[in-house]
C-alpha cells in the first residue's frame, strides 16, 4: 500500500491529518520525509515545463483511433 499523507512535527511526533485505519495497527512503516514546500516547488516547474512545451490543438481536431493503428 502507498499513501501520501500530511503531517506537522510537533515536539518530537509527527501529527497526521488523517488516520491510517485499523488494518494498520501494530504495522511497522517506512516513512519519507519531505518539506511541504519541495511538494509545491515541484508542482510550479512542472506547470512551467507544461506551459512552455504545450501547444493547443484546433477545436476542429477529433482524435482517430483507427487512424492511428491504420485500420
Amino acid at each position: 500500500m502507498v499513501k501520501v499523507i500530511q503531517a506537522t512535527y510537533e515536539k518530537g511526533k509527527l501529527l497526521l491529518t488523517e488516520e491510517l485505519g485499523a488494518q494498520l495497527e501494530g504495522q511497522v512503516l517506512n516513512v519519507i520525509v519531505f518539506q511541504a514546500d519541495e511538494t509545491k516547488r515541484r508542482r510550479e516547474r512542472f506547470l512551467a515545463f507544461v506551459d512552455k512545451h504545450g501547444f493547443s490543438l484546433p477545436d476542429t481536431y477529433q482524435f482517430n483511433r483507427e487512424e492511428l493503428y491504420g485500420r
